[in-house]
């Protein structure tokens, strides 16, 4: 079976999901290097002999991109500080790619794909997949892989076969030895960012992330930043516009995040959106008539619980090329990724169905997917940065010992789910660094021009409440929403949104707030 490219537009900080069990990871990433090749100690002399700046603030805003041709579009860097407060230190590149505006153009929009940990050039990449003509005429794409993700300095904690190990380990431990494995992963995960990745790694906040877009928007000419952030790119716009609102142009958050819930109930939350969008999945397979899964969708619920049981026990063989099979967490992974968009149904359908009879590839083929593991590597490190990004953001975090009292209230969120969220509270136990660019940022955007927030009713990953909460939490929230399932809006075949948001981006038209599509 032949998976799309674009099987997830996607994915968000998903606590659970991405450290669960305290495993230390979860789920995207990019990097070109696994740290397979890199000693501990060789890339700690490496990060310290890195050559001090000297420079000013000031000199990183005067610098000019060099465009040099990268297949059908071009790539270029930029230069940014490690730290802000101490911009005379270390730097770091920024890689960039932009696809070129196709008819009259207008100027620079900058987009994120959301992660966090995505690299941003890849959205540029696939840019017929994710953005409209009528937008690609207009604007210059630019797309950029955050600090600490895809070519800008990418973080590193293990090497690809420790990372296969983790993402294979049950996220819903249930004997002492499952438990203790998943701490000892979590405890290789944070000594292996410190040792391979430290100075960085401390410095890759979404604070940080937003001052470097400032930094992209006077280096692309433009006296006020246009852009357009999916998922977990909606918390980076907003938090841009918290800190340049005087600098904040036509903003498009979609897919949107509460930016005032804490990770707890950001996990609650997630844990309730999953388990809405596989209930939505199920009732459209009994709906349709003669359902593999049962006649209804409690019956189907535990036809699924009932297989992941199975694998729990006994793992399913896969006909994976290096001997891998379907392992328990191996097999959550592979559910919840077609659950990010409705057209990736059929494709958990295949799955399922060979699954229940015996059969893990497709299931595993999801799973790889999700974590960007292509032909025995992992093509980017996604799953490593998306753990020190958001706990750096956030670093609260419980034992193993206090998570069974977590238990009731997420196993309300969510029967089927609600336990592997629970655990993924573990997640930042042991981090060894401390945000220290506006840690405790309230965000309310004051001051900004009109920002457009886009959310899904049925949305997995980021569930449509928050998008009202930060709607209504921006001073100049604008709240549009899309009655449907699958993960964000734009350019998901309803052409109310898409012309909402081609209005605001191109005309600078701001829809109604309250648009209903």
């Amino acid at each position: 079976m032949a998976v799309k490219k674009n099987l997830v537009i996607a994915v968000i900080a998903i606590w659970a999901l991405v450290l669960a069990g305290g495993a230390g990871i979860g789920v995207l990433l990019l990097t070109g290097d696994d740290g397979d090749d890199k000693p501990a100690d060789k890339e700690a002399d490496d990060k310290s002999s890195q050559p001090v700046s000297g420079k000013s603030l000031d000199e990183f805003y005067d610098q000019d991109i060099s465009w040099k041709a990268c297949g059908a579009n071009e790539c270029g860097t930029i230069e940014v500080p490690i730290s802000y407060e101490e911009p005379e230190g270390g730097t770091i590149l920024l890689a960039l790619e932009k696809a070129k505006a196709t008819g009259e153009r207008i100027g620079s929009l900058v987009v994120n794909p959301g992660g966090p940990g995505a690299p941003g050039t890849s959205t540029v990449e696939d840019a017929e997949f994710y953005f409209g003509d009528k937008l690609r005429a207009a604007y210059d794409i630019v797309g950029f892989d955050p600090r600490g993700t895809g070519e800008s300095e990418p973080v590193d904690c293990i090497t690809d076969d420790e990372l296969d190990v983790q993402l294979a380990t049950d996220p819903d431990p249930d004997t002492d030895d499952e438990i203790e494995q998943g701490t000892e992963n979590s405890q290789e995960f944070w000594a292996g960012c410190k040792a391979k990745s430290g100075d960085v790694a401390a410095h890759v906040s979404t604070v940080e992330a937003a001052r470097d877009m400032d930094v992209l928007r006077q280096a692309l000419g433009e006296d006020k930043l246009d852009y357009l952030g999916f998922s977990y790119g909606t918390r980076l716009g907003a938090t841009y516009a918290e800190l340049y609102p005087d600098k904040t142009g036509r903003l498009v958050l979609d897919g949107a995040i509460d930016p005032s819930i804490s990770s707890r109930d950001g996990s609650l939350s997630q844990a309730k959106g999953f388990e809405t969008a596989l209930r939505s999945y199920i009732k459209d397979c009994v709906d349709g008539g003669d359902c593999f899964l049962g006649d209804s969708v409690d019956a189907g619920l535990k036809t699924i619980k009932d297989l992941i049981a199975s694998i729990d026990q006994e793992p399913l063989e896969a006909g994976d090329a290096e001997g891998r099979k379907l392992t328990v967490g191996l097999a959550f992974y592979g559910l919840i990724t077609p659950l990010y968009s409705q057209d990736n149904w059929t494709y958990l359908d295949d799955a399922l169905q060979k699954a229940l009879k015996g059969d893990g590839s497709t299931l595993l083929l999801l799973a790889d997917f999700y974590g960007s593991r292509e032909g025995g590597t992992f093509t980017d490190n996604s799953l490593e940065a998306i753990s020190v990004i958001n706990c750096l953001d956030d670093p609260y975090s419980i034992t193993a010992d206090e998570v069974p009292a977590q238990f009731a209230d997420f196993e309300k969120a969510s029967p089927t789910f609600g336990r592997v969220f629970a655990w993924g509270l573990t997640a930042c136990n042991g981090i060894p660094f401390e945000a220290t660019d506006e840690p405790d940022l309230v965000i309310d955007g004051s001051g900004a021009a009109p920002i457009v927030v886009l959310g899904t009713t049925r949305d997995p990953a980021t569930p449509y409440e928050e998008a009202v909460a930060m709607a209504d939490q921006l001073e100049s929230g604008v709240l549009v929403s899309r009655d449907g399932d699958g993960h964000t809006a734009y350019n998901k075949d309803n052409a109310c949104i898409d012309d909402a948001v081609h209005a605001y981006l191109i005309d600078g038209k701001v829809p109604e707030d309250g648009l209903k599509c």
